[in-house]
């Protein structure tokens, strides 16, 4: 077996910290084609769809494959830039916004990078950037608040998988979740109270969560409590009563039950009960993408509004604001706890020496 390395690795090179954010992923473009590459990835792995392969892989390239890219396309092009994927430019947002506040404690010690599980970037074309950088300790940040096997887990799978090809491995450090850190908690509180100011306090605030499948909690996956925890630290911060805000969660898929309540069925339900002014927010979405914009922004609030609502409104995603990166900076920081690099230009010519010595 031949292991792969890094053709641009000298061993003089100074050795560098390196960290990869990385986000789920979009397809290259709004088109058919691209959804059907896409969609066939994402849902090929089986931390996303636990279901026998055999079985699955006729349901997917025989039904869904067929079927869901071009309605997904039609979404996706609802919510296209000039810039492309709300949700790749604003993780290369987050990612620069990130380099430049990691560079003013540690200047050059650190290279960040970013890289989608599914899609472009990989998370395989990351870690060679990272590595052709000179990195030789590496923290991998998963832009996922809550942990989920179908999320943090598979994103996990991939580093462990590019890993198993590569001839040497770095120091290693990977964040599970941060959904109760201090300063995400209040970047979070800091941006609803922030949209008050602009469109006042709504009667129920709806915290939207992704869903699961039900059966995940039952068999130990913890993003059903965190996300309700999450609500819980949120709603505590802006001084929320019990009936003031509740928990839902969105984006189901096929049959199966899944976490409850719903978004949707909530969102067309609420009228009938007096609550006819709401604002949604997202705690579980580092970035503003499909699942926000069009899912929460548009379709929802079309479900509340001919249910008899009267005003509807949805809370950006984080997305690259000043508090949201000193948040993500600082959950770096502790991962970097007691890494320290060396800089001693002694070392270095002693290792290029004795690679010398071996070739001569």
């Amino acid at each position: 077996m031949r292991f792969q390395g890094s053709p641009k690795f000298s061993h003089a090179q100074t050795d560098r910290i390196g960290v990869l954010v990385t986000n789920l992923g979009t397809p290259d473009e709004p088109t058919t084609p691209a959804l059907r590459r896409y969609l066939r990835e994402f849902l090929s792995d089986p931390r996303v769809v636990e279901v026998p392969r055999l079985l699955w892989w006729l349901i997917l390239n025989g039904i869904i494959l067929r079927i869901r890219p071009r309605r997904s396309a039609a979404a996706y092009k609802t919510v296209w830039t000039e810039r492309g994927s709300p949700l790749l430019f604003h993780t290369q947002d987050q990612q620069q916004a990130l380099q430049a506040k990691l560079a003013e404690r540690y200047g050059d010690d650190v290279v960040v990078e970013y890289a989608m599980r599914y899609g472009n970037p990989s998370i395989a074309s990351g870690l060679q950037k990272l590595f052709d950088a000179g990195v030789r300790k590496l923290v991998v940040l998963p832009l996922y608040p809550q942990y989920s096997a179908a999320t943090t887990g598979s994103t996990f799978d991939a580093i462990s998988q590019d890993f198993n090809k590569r001839r040497w491995l770095p120091d290693f450090r990977f964040v599970g979740h941060y959904h109760d850190e201090p300063k995400y908690i209040a970047a979070v509180v800091d941006s609803i109270r922030k949209f008050w100011e602009t469109h006042g306090k709504p009667e129920k605030l709806i915290l939207s969560y992704h869903g699961v499948p039900l059966r995940y909690l039952h068999d130990g996956d913890p993003y059903h409590c965190e996300c309700h925890k999450t609500s819980r630290l949120i709603a505590e911060q802006l001084g929320l009563e019990k009936h003031e805000y509740m928990t839902t969660f969105q984006s189901r898929f096929g049959r199966e039950e899944w976490l409850q309540p719903y978004t949707d069925a909530t969102l067309k339900a609420l009228p009938e009960q007096g609550i006819k002014r709401v604002q949604v927010v997202c705690p579980g979405f580092s970035a503003d993408c499909l699942e926000t914009i069009e899912e929460i922004g548009e379709e929802n609030r079309e479900y509340f509004m001919e249910a008899g609502g009267i005003d509807y409104a949805y809370i950006p995603a984080l997305n690259a604001q000043p508090a949201h990166i000193d948040a993500l900076a600082d959950i770096i920081d502790k991962q970097l706890h007691g890494w320290q690099l060396t800089h001693d230009e002694a070392q270095r010519a002693e290792r290029a020496t004795a690679l010398e010595a071996k070739h001569e």
